[in-house]
């Protein structure tokens, strides 16, 4: 009967796509703020066991039913970001919703298309699980690229608090994901259980990932440098529908400055992505008066501002910015944009329709992508705004220059959704990969203190009015993630599928 009962599971139809989107869901759990990891475990595990007997077509709907699993219960943040800030009727915001969770559940549908179809190995189980973690973990690289790229939900999260972790500095999130699906499919694949032998080898590497996971993570990648920096964030906790308003600017600028009047003397005082609802030319005043205070006092004040240029022939381009306010300011101009709420793609045919893609500020230009780091304090801080902070690579490579990471972010835009809470775990493993401390501000939560291992210092609730004041340790050298990238798994990832291909040409 139960045999009966999993193979029904197994075979083509509905009861598997079922299973398989609530599979997907499992990883949602895993994450924060569930923090569930185990269930991640089983999400992919599963995964794996109903894709086995499928053929190309239906594993591509079983794919896609994975992804919607994942995708829906994970970004359901969006609905808000749509609905209450982009002012789209409730019956539009869950259309367009629903249209950004099928499509992105595409890359998983392709996944498993390419898998039954091209990948899967006929005979070995060994090979199977291997074959599969590395083309999971390839998907998700490919995700946080494609079409500029969404790297979110990712597997590695999971263990952001698990023995894996230990594994993030060697290869970052990837890695540790890459090792979570691995164990996911060595759990439930019963072919490397068959034999006394295969079973013991199955056993020692699972002990030897988390063991070993468990003992790097007590190696010391980076050391201090220089004694700790005196810090204090303002978290002032502007409504987003009041933030832009022009009557409101003037309130939230006496917000910041008396805010930070009345903080003890720091070395860095911080405040969130677009604190100035102004653009740069027209704050300037305010800011460097603000800042002539702070300094007499030690403290060096770094705030997120829009930047208006000029180009050549006379047009304006402006860019959401942190600026290190001094005399002569230091400024870094965001890269990693964010679609429609920064920037409009097809903006000639989308302007006008809605509310939604009429946003205010959503007009910025994409800064360089070469940018150096920012100097406050006598140290180098590598900048990241608000989403930049979701891309491994891209922090990497800031922080590999760098002694502090410092974020802002506006995570206004997901009201009470779990958003803002899967995005401070993604900056947690940040600090892990680069083995630097955080400096997180935010405009309404998650304000924190990050350290080199991920663990939070300190922190202000979500939507509280306060300033969080605490110490953080500028570090340097480098983990061997900063030196090297994520180019070793990738080699690993493409000749491990390599290896599949040929020997599925070779079995038929």
């Amino acid at each position: 009967m139960l045999t009966h009962f999993l193979h029904r599971l197994q075979a083509p139809g509905w009861p598997g796509h079922l299973l398989a989107m609530l599979a997907g869901a499992l990883s949602t759990l895993a994450l924060t703020p569930f923090d569930i990891w185990p269930l991640g475990l089983v999400s992919v595990a599963l995964l794996y066991w109903l894709l086995a007997p499928l053929p190309g077509s239906q594993a591509a709907l079983r794919g896609w039913a994975w992804g919607l699993g994942l995708f829906a219960s994970g970004v359901s943040w969006v609905y808000v970001s749509i609905h209450v800030h982009g002012y789209a009727p409730a019956w539009l915001a869950a259309l367009l919703t629903a249209l950004f969770v099928a499509s992105l559940a595409l890359l998983p549908a392709a996944m498993a298309w390419l898998w039954a179809r091209w990948l899967r190995p006929l005979h070995s189980g060994w090979l199977s699980v291997f074959g599969f973690a590395a083309l999971l973990v390839g998907q998700e690289i490919f995700r946080g690229w494609f079409l500029t790229g969404f790297p979110w939900l990712y597997q590695g999260y999971a263990h952001t608090d698990t023995w894996l972790v230990g594994w993030a500095p060697l290869g970052g999130v990837w890695l540790t994901g890459y090792l979570s699906v691995l164990t996911g499919c060595l759990l439930i694949e019963p072919r490397v259980w068959r034999g006394v032998r295969s079973a013991g080898i199955a056993a020692a590497l699972l002990a030897s990932l988390w063991l070993g996971g468990l003992g790097l993570a007590q190696v010391e990648w980076t050391r201090p440098v220089g004694e700790p920096l005196s810090v204090a964030l303002v978290q002032a906790d502007i409504a987003q529908a009041r933030k832009w308003d022009p009557a409101h600017i003037d309130h939230t600028l006496a917000l910041y400055r008396d805010l930070s009047y009345a903080q003890a003397p720091v070395d860095i005082l911080v405040w969130p992505e677009t604190a100035i609802p102004l653009l740069e030319s027209n704050a300037r005043g305010f800011v460097q008066g603000v800042a002539a205070n702070l300094a007499e006092r030690g403290t060096t004040l770094i705030t997120g501002i829009p930047v208006d240029t000029y180009e050549a022939d006379g047009s304006m381009r402006i860019y959401n910015g942190i600026m290190v306010a001094k005399p002569e300011p230091d400024i870094y101009l965001k890269h990693k944009l964010v679609p429609f709420g920064e920037y409009v793609p097809l903006e000639d045919w989308l302007r006008g329709l809605i509310a939604f893609f009429d946003l205010p500020m959503s007009s910025f230009s994409r800064g360089p992508a070469d940018q150096p780091p920012l100097h406050a304090a006598g140290y180098r801080l590598a900048p990241l705004i608000c989403y930049e902070t979701v891309y491994p690579a891209f922090t990497a490579k800031l922080a590999a220059q760098s002694e502090l990471l410092i974020s802002i972010s506006n995570d206004s835009w997901f009201g009470h959704s779990i958003g803002p809470l899967q995005h401070l775990q993604m900056a947690r493993m940040r600090s892990i990969e680069s083995g630097r401390w955080m400096m997180r501000g935010t405009n309404n939560g998650v304000t924190a203190l990050i350290d080199d291992r991920g663990a939070i210092r300190a922190r202000i609730p979500q939507f509280r009015q306060a300033t969080l004041s605490g110490w953080v340790q500028p570090r340097e050298s480098l983990t061997p993630y900063l030196r090297a990238g994520s180019w070793p798994l990738g080699v690993v990832v493409i000749m491990t599928l390599v290896i599949c291909v040929g020997q599925r040409r070779r079995a038929r």
